[in-house]
């Protein structure tokens, strides 16, 4: 699917429907996979994942993609440290090649990109001490649309060509395949890279389309599981739980790969893809950085150079993280290491902070009377009693190693930060809040003092004690507030930050803070509504903004049409894009939410999504799945009482490629 289409044009995916390996909210299952089935390559590569650089999720086919960027990217690798921390490949993506073959039948290098041919740019990259990876595809041409020719029927004399040249790692895409039958193309790649003698991993880019996860261990060392991921959330979070069910079928020499990383891109806050890194390592999945590191920000390299997360990633166990619990968007996957320890995600889907909370005994681990708590981002240690637990920022992902150790007591006891509830604020008006500080340890937190600072403006004032002498294990330090948010404060969101101190039984001061956000919010009008006319407090979207009164667009605001449903066009409601999530303040004050919903017109027969509404944390509405097939379906819902109404939209567990929908005639009763 690599190139060949636009997002809205690509063929849908449909191995996750047809197998009914769906991540849905609330899915339970063991938090220890079965054993992974035993690859039949056994060639001794890729026994962890493969990690490395691949050039096309920054610059596609555009003329920046070229011999010095790449020999850059190696040189970088080494400066900055990265080969250190373990990427080893560098990869050439499509275009590469010149769009026809030789007269002898032979690839052919641009010229104008690579005007000293691939061979020198593998032996640059081997020297130091890198390896190299090129691209093509199971078909008759690769995917993009100038044509350039792909390995289908040309297998020996390709493999032997990217032999003769010094590759180590083939991309094997599935565009203009002929139909031909899968596993028959990439088993004859196989055949004709074993015939070289040179070892070189061979990746399958199928995407998924054939279960390749149940086939392909004795082909290939990782296939694509999923469509082609994009530099946004909902496409990461799309991808994600498309992959997360597949965890029995990856370990040494065969992973499951949800495709390239986007950290670096720009399409995301660091929150997110700091929660895209953590999630791709604790799946096991290759590291593969999509970043031109060229123009990388700090933030940027300390994601992709988190040492402790990647570790996670490259355990020689080479288990892939199973979900324990994911109700409400409240993520715990845990993944077994080889020295008996457990790395747990609190992953937090939605769009406001939630406290997400699992134990030891939950992850696998075995009854001890203290554990050791590492946490990977804040490359801090604790102890804990058997609690693993933390108020998550909204699509953020606290990644946490914890093990039974009967030295954990020297480190100090882990504290959980919370807040009772998300703040809900209007301007002028004194906003309660609550906070705890709660001691998960097995030791004492002692001299504990608890502050909590705003934007400028805002007034805050602690109502109750903010020290305490001594909190002992499962008890809190609760301390009530009240936030002032400035009159004529505009609606949104703010940034605020709760920070605790304390010392642990051994003296050593720890310092925890909580970042957290605040919405400004006005009381809904009295009456029936349009949506699409009220201010929302804050949005999630697969492609390009939510849109008032048109359809998505995909890309900048105000780039959609009228919204269609089965013929019909409507003048008022909200455009999306799965996955997607827009908040309404309702403010205890409202009744109902009606709309017609349904994928837009627009997209011809593509298209699979799914609607729900939400009232504070209880699910009120659903659709279940729909396509384009389908006529609008009316839907209602009661939202009596809530403070929050949230309208989502989800992928139909196929991946987000077409998915448009409409909340048409979308109104609110107050």
């Amino acid at each position: 699917m690599r190139h060949l289409h636009t997002r809205t044009t690509r063929r849908r995916l449909v191995g996750a429907l047809a197998t009914g390996l769906l991540c849905t909210a609330g899915l339970t299952v063991p938090a220890v996979a079965q054993e992974p089935a035993a690859p039949a390559l056994a060639d001794g590569q890729a026994l962890t994942p493969p990690m490395g650089f691949n050039n096309w999720n920054s610059t596609n086919c555009r003329p920046e993609f070229n011999e010095s960027m790449v020999e850059g990217i190696a040189d970088i690798f080494v400066n900055k440290g990265l080969k250190a921390a373990g990427y080893q490949y560098v990869n050439l993506d499509d275009c590469w090649a010149l769009p026809n073959r030789d007269a002898d039948g032979k690839l052919v290098p641009d010229p104008v990109r690579f005007p000293h041919g691939i061979k020198a740019v593998a032996d640059y990259v081997h020297s130091k001490g890198l390896k190299l990876g090129i691209y093509t595809s199971a078909g008759t041409k690769t995917c993009n649309s100038a044509g350039f020719p792909g390995g289908l029927g040309h297998e020996y004399s390709d493999a032997q060509q990217f032999a003769d040249w010094g590759v180590d790692y083939l991309k094997y895409d599935n565009c203009n395949n002929q139909g031909v039958d899968a596993r028959t193309r990439y088993t004859t790649m196989r055949d004709a890279l074993k015939a070289t003698g040179r070892p070189i991993v061979f990746s399958i880019c199928e995407w998924g389309e054939n279960k390749p996860w149940e086939w392909a261990s004795d082909i290939g060392h990782l296939w694509r599981t999923t469509g082609d991921i994009s530099d946004n959330w909902g496409s990461m979070l799309s991808i994600l739980k498309q992959n997360l069910p597949l965890a029995r079928y990856a370990g040494p020499g065969h992973w499951n790969d949800p495709d390239m990383l986007e950290v670096g891109n720009g399409g995301m806050t660091d929150t997110e893809y700091r929660s895209h890194f953590s999630l791709w390592s604790i799946m096991a999945a290759p590291l593969l950085i999509g970043s031109d590191l060229r123009t990388a920000t700090p933030a940027t390299f300390d994601i992709l150079d988190n040492k402790e997360v990647i570790a996670v990633d490259q355990d020689p166990l080479g288990r892939q993280g199973n979900v324990v619990t994911s109700e409400g968007g409240r993520w715990v996957v845990a993944k077994e290491m080889k020295d008996g320890s457990r790395t747990i995600a609190l992953f937090n889907e939605s769009g406001s902070a939630q406290r997400i909370t699992t134990t030891a005994a939950a992850v696998g681990l075995p009854g001890a009377r203290a554990y050791t708590l590492r946490d990977l981002w804040q490359h801090r240690s604790y102890n804990t009693a058997g609690a693993i637990s933390a108020t998550v920022p909204a699509h953020g992902t606290v990644l946490v190693r914890v093990a039974a150790d009967r030295h954990a007591l020297k480190n100090p006891p882990a504290v959980e930060l919370a807040l009772t509830d998300a703040p809900l604020a209007q301007a002028a008006t004194p906003t309660p809040l609550t906070t705890t500080v709660t001691d998960l340890g097995r030791t004492t937190a002692e001299h504990v003092s608890v502050d909590l600072t705003g934007p400028t403006g805002w007034k805050i004032r602690a109502t109750s004690p903010t020290t305490a002498r001594a909190v002992r294990t499962g008890r809190a330090l609760r301390t009530k507030w009240t936030l002032t948010a400035p009159a004529g404060t505009p609606t949104g969101s703010y940034d605020l930050t709760l920070r605790a101190s304390y010392r642990s039984p051994t003296g050593a001061r720890v310092t925890s803070t909580l970042p957290f956000t605040a919405s400004v919010v006005v009381a809904p009008p009295a009456g029936t509504s349009y949506l699409g006319d009220l201010p929302w407090m804050s949005t999630a979207n697969g492609y390009g903004p939510v849109e008032r009164n048109t359809s998505n667009g995909e890309s900048a605001a105000g780039d959609g049409h009228p919204i269609t449903l089965g013929g019909v066009v409507y003048a008022k409601g909200l455009g999306v894009h799965a996955e997607s999530e827009v908040r309404y303040y309702t403010g205890k004050a409202c009744e109902n939410v009606t709309a017609d919903v349904g994928v837009d017109d627009e997209k011809g027969a593509n298209g699979t999504v799914a609607f729900e509404i939400w009232a504070d944390g209880a699910k009120v509405a659903s659709t279940g799945v729909l396509t384009n097939a389908m006529p609008a379906q009316p839907v209602t819902a009661d939202v009596t009482g809530a403070q929050v109404v949230r309208l989502v939209v989800t992928d139909g567990g196929d991946g987000i490629d077409s998915d448009h929908a409409d909340w048409a005639d979308a109104q609110l009763t107050c």
